[in-house]
Formats: C-alpha cells, structure tokens, sequence
C-alpha cells in the first residue's frame, strides 16, 4: 500500500460550488464511470474509441482516460510494483472522479488487474455511479494478438512482472457487464455494450 500522507491546512471549497445535478442538467445526460478492465491485447482500448464515437453520433459528451495516456502524463512517475500500480490507479480513479462530477461520461481503460484495484476505484467513484465493464478474452487470444508487441517483449525477458503472464490477473468480482471481444466482432461488442448503458446516462 502506498504510504499514506497526511496534508494539512487544506480548505476545499465545495460548500457553494455547483453540483453534478446541475451540469447534467446543462448536458442533458447523466455522468457515469465506465471502467473497462482486461488483459492487454483484450480490446479495451478499440472498444473504448468505438463507444466513444457511438455517444458522438448520439449528441452525448465523454471522456476517455487510457492508461498508457496517463502513463505518460499525470502517472509517468509511477513504475509496475505493486505499490505504484495502485497508486496510479488512485490517481486515475481521482480524474475520472473529476469529470464524473462535470457530467461527463467517462470512459476509463485500464488492465487494473486485481479486485483490490478496481474496489479503491469503485470506492473513490462512487458505487452508483461505477460501471465496470470485464473486456475478456483468453490469454492465448491476446497473445497472438500482440498488437503492441508487449507479448514478445516479455517472453524475452525484456519487460518483468508482466500480467497474465508472470504478474497475476484476477477475474472480476461481479463486473455489470463482461464483453467477450473473442466471440463477438467489435460492432456487436460496442452495440451491446450501449444499449446496456443507455437507460443510465439519458437525462429525461
């Protein structure tokens, strides 16, 4: 666990400031965190991209957080130990925390590869307002797919504690929703997929 900082003399200023409630009202939609969780190579980040152009064609506003995005931004300190893992997704969760509170839909595409990560996630978001979507296929699927050579790179030794591989990856505990990106081709994945979010994002 990281090491716990406690700050002091801090003031935020909530009291008196605009709430969520009001700028939905201003996007007429309801914000909501969709957090995809997946093998690298699952299709978390192509499905994310899709879902996102399907809410443009449909008048919604979104935002997605990638984590290698954010891995060169906000997170680029951070290393893979454990410790730093989750602190990268405490941080990230904090962002998507942000937008969440603008009413922004927020998609957030991240491997967080164990119950522990994705439970500080769902904690800091809010539970009601956390949809967590398990992008899954077979570790041998994503292998073959190596579409960012990551695979290779850790059969060689070149990359330690890789996911799935030498780092463990848990299946999620009771996700809403989980896409089988290795059945199904990827207009079906993401149409599935909006149709089960549309009820909670629409603003009557």
């Amino acid at each position: 666990m990281p090491k716990k900082i406690v700050a002091t003399d801090i003031h935020p200023i909530f009291k008196g400031s605009l709430g969520k409630k009001e700028k939905e009202l201003i996007l007429k939609q309801k914000g909501l965190v969709i957090w995809f969780t997946g093998l690298s190579g699952s299709g978390k980040s192509t499905i994310a991209k899709a879902l996102e152009h399907k809410f443009y064609e449909n008048k919604f506003l979104t935002q997605i957080l990638d984590g290698d995005n954010l891995r060169i931004g906000i997170n680029k300190n951070l290393g893979f130990s454990e410790e730093d893992r989750l602190e990268n997704i405490r941080r990230s969760a904090e962002t998507a925390k942000t937008f969440l509170d603008c009413g922004i839909i927020t998609i957030c595409s991240f491997i967080s590869p164990l119950n522990i990560y994705r439970d500080l996630a769902k904690e800091i978001i809010g539970e009601h307002n956390f949809f967590q979507v398990f992008i899954h296929a077979p570790f041998e699927v994503c292998e073959e797919r190596d579409v960012k050579g990551l695979y290779q790179k850790a059969r060689r030794g070149e990359i330690k504690n890789f996911t799935g591989l030498d780092a463990p990856f848990e299946t999620p505990n009771n996700p809403n929703l989980v896409i089988h990106t290795h059945l199904s081709p990827l207009e079906k994945c993401v149409e599935d997929l909006y149709n089960e979010l549309i009820t909670r994002i629409y603003y009557p």
